[in-house]
């Protein structure tokens, strides 16, 4: 083998320490007796005999000197024999064969039934290549990214780690001290990573042992056809090709740079997901390079940041199923510290919530949508179990790998009406009754508005209980009843029910019982779950239990109950709901033919259409809003026959298409009875001799979406009229 420019000298063995600088001419310094006095003398010139050293001290010192001597001996004692026992184990260690690991295990996320695959992480080809089929850079970069002392070091850097105990113990900053080798041991020969103090001691002796036995160029060798560099990929050969379509052998300069500083967390510093952090770490293995003399300084100069190419592998996240498999994996990551590169390389079994009849039905019903919308309109669409919080099926959009934001869990809409359930609960936790009566008129002056309220399609209804208010969405009822419980309450129902209290557009204000916040799908089915347990609230999620390439369940989801609101109260808010879905704007829904409870709601100028429904059994909830190029929310582009998608349109239809064959089967569970709580109140002048008629309901046209107000500096209702 030929020696390569500006490499170290490949040979059989560890290369020759380099070579030291001259060190610097000693003066010599002559030492004087420690017993020479001022006249020459070795005496003292007493005439006395000598006093043994110390003879003079006290008794108690003279013994705590001697405990002090005896404690160093003994602890020097421990020391050696310490010390004969590691060359012992040494001596008797014996390098182990390499362990599955070396080939990586993909990890396995399962349906609900534990059965089903709903998909694999971490599948990659791995091609072994050749120490000497690349240039000399490319493992090279490691060394400078990894391991700049990898040519002289035996094995062990014993300041490296001393300094990482150092900060580990006193300092309580976790910091790595190992070397390639005992990287290389860790993934090649041990299987796994090891922390407590025993393994990192046999850890270190086989890398000691490994560095005696085997040359340089083997361990390095190896090292980089074992690592793990993101995407799937196993070794520097398939990583080349995942990350720049080409073999490893074609790597430049700066990509095998690249790929090197990436090691330590592939995943996460991947420039196409952190390219300030995968820059930065550029930079350092560059630096690291020149400074070993693996490159020149016209090579480093040259050097520029490589593109790689785009990572679409469409068979494990492409489709609706990339939001589910993104989903778990993030929650897999929160609740255990389990992160991706551990998933993709160690051989999880993880099984979800997702049930698959659930999951096909909702993509159906999302795929049943008239097709002539605009490209750019999101649907979100999502189940949950109310009694655990189990996410049972969820449309995130078409495709993950076109668009990497997830509709039901990460974009946010505004609300509209439904958030008149939250003021409903707060009237009746306050003791308002169903059955009171508030004006709905529109165009009403009401306190807390600078101007006044409109109804949707401008109609009035006259006095009305609430029941009616709720049925048919009336912005002025709810305004004045907001105005009676206090805007601090209805936002205070809302977190209670589920609702994030960092939402935006959340406030205590008077709006807010018209849907100005924007929460995310997921929240508001959090929140109608809630009333659909009957005031028990649990928390959302999608992971059910994660375990290890041995079996050993590392994770099990606990589900915990916790009361937020009276079930008198609950019944009641329920049955003014199902009002929604028998005469009002769901009525749609009505054709599955069980108890269901529900709120349309549907922003200002149409910018976001929602139906969120449950039975005691299960919870749905569908969202439509349309993105601008500029990432900014538009009027939602009438499709489907319809003049305005309103929550009554389109959502309220895809909740019905996905929750029949979900229901399917499963028995038909009634709501509870009605408590008929609260007292009556109401905002109807006593009677008169010349009253004035009121408009009857049966007079008012039934609404059907508010118009825009007149713009002006605080809008009449602000934004978040709906139906």
């Amino acid at each position: 083998m030929t020696d390569r420019p500006n490499a170290p000298k490949r040979v059989s063995t560890r290369p020759g320490t380099a070579p030291t600088a001259p060190q610097p001419t000693r003066r010599a310094v002559r030492a004087t007796p420690a017993t020479a006095t001022k006249g020459g003398g070795s005496g003292s010139g007493s005439g006395k005999p000598p006093q043994a050293k110390g003879a003079d001290l006290p008794r108690w010192r003279r013994i705590t000197k001697r405990v002090g001597i005896y404690a160093l001996l003994a602890g020097a004692a421990t020391l050696v024999v310490g010390a004969i026992g590691v060359g012992i184990y040494y001596a008797k260690l014996e390098i182990p064969a390499p362990d599955d690991f070396a080939s990586a295990q993909s990890s396995t996320l399962y349906f609900a039934d534990g059965k089903q695959v709903m998909g694999r992480l971490g599948v990659a080809d791995r091609e072994v290549v050749a120490f000497d089929s690349v240039p000399a850079y490319v493992p090279n970069a490691l060394v400078a990214a990894e391991d700049r002392s990898f040519y002289t070091n035996p094995g062990v850097d014993f300041a490296g780690m001393t300094r990482a105990l150092y900060k580990t113990i006193v300092k309580g900053e976790k910091q790595g001290g190992s070397t390639i080798t005992q990287q290389y041991v860790e993934r090649y020969y041990v299987g796994q990573t090891t922390t407590d103090v025993k393994g990192k001691v046999r850890e270190a002796l086989l890398a000691l042992k490994i560095d005696s036995q085997q040359d340089k160029e083997t361990v390095l060798g190896n090292y980089m056809n074992t690592i793990y560099f993101g995407r799937g990929a196993y070794g520097i050969e398939t990583a080349a090709r995942q990350y720049f379509k080409k073999g490893a052998a074609s790597l430049s300069i700066s990509e095998a740079a690249l790929l090197a500083g990436i090691v330590p967390a592939p995943s996460a510093w991947d420039p196409a997901v952190d390219p300030t952090q995968a820059r930065y770490r550029w930079n350092y293995v560059l630096d690291g390079m020149l400074e070993g003399g693996f490159i020149t300084q016209a090579e480093r100069t040259a050097a520029v940041f490589p593109e790689t190419v785009d990572y679409r592998n469409t068979d494990v996240y492409g489709g609706p199923k990339g939001y589910l498999l993104r989903t778990a994996i993030e929650e897999v990551s929160a609740q255990t510290g389990i992160t991706q590169d551990d998933i993709e390389t160690g051989g999880y079994r993880i099984v979800t919530t997702i049930d698959r009849a659930s999951q096909v039905a909702t993509q159906q019903a999302v795929a049943k949508m008239p097709k002539d919308h605009a490209p750019n309109l999101r649907v979100g669409a999502i189940t949950l179990n109310p009694d655990t919080g189990a996410i049972m099926s969820m449309y995130g959009g078409a495709d993950y790998v076109k668009i990497q934001r997830n509709a039901a869990t990460q974009d946010i809409a505004q609300a509209g009406s439904t958030f008149k359930p939250f003021a409903l609960v707060a009237g009746l936790e306050s003791g308002i009754a169903l059955e009171s009566t508030y004006l709905g008129n529109n165009n009403m002056t009401i306190p807390g508005f600078d101007n006044k309220v409109r109804n949707f399609a401008n109609a009035s209804y006259g006095y009305i209980n609430l029941i009616r208010a709720t049925q048919d969405s009336v912005n002025t009822v709810y305004a004045q009843l907001a105005q009676d419980v206090g805007p601090a309450a209805v936002k205070e129902v809302a977190i209670r029910a589920g609702v994030p209290e960092t939402t935006p557009g959340l406030e205590d204000n008077a709006a807010n019982v018209l849907g100005t916040a924007s929460p995310h799908l997921v929240d508001m089915a959090h929140a109608y779950a809630t009333f659909a347990a009957q005031g028990m609230r649990t928390e959302p999620f999608i992971v059910e239990t994660v375990s290890d390439s041995q079996g050993n369940e590392v994770y099990t989801h606990e589900v915990v109950r916790e009361r937020q609101f009276q079930a008198d109260v609950m019944s009641e808010a329920t049955y003014a709901m199902t009002q929604v879905v028998q005469k009002g704007s769901g009525t749609f829904a009505r054709e599955l033919g069980r108890p269901l409870a529900g709120k349309t709601g549907t922003s200002n100028d149409n910018q976001s259409a929602w139906f969120v429904g449950y039975t005691p059994q299960v919870v749905g909830a569908v969202v439509l809003y349309q993105v601008g190029e500029d990432g900014s929310v538009e009027p939602i582009t009438p499709f489907g026959g319809f003049q305005a998608i309103t929550g009554g349109s389109i959502p309220v239809r895809i909740f019905t298409w996905m929750m029949g064959p979900i229901l399917e089967g499963t028995d038909v569970v009634q709501f509870p009875r009605r408590a008929f709580i609260g007292d009556v109140v109401s905002s109807e002048p006593s009677p008169s001799p010349t009253p004035t008629p009121q408009p009857q309901p049966s007079e008012a046209p039934k609404p059907s979406k508010t118009p825009k107000p007149t713009p002006s500096p605080q809008p009449s209702v602000p934004p978040g009229q709906q139906n």
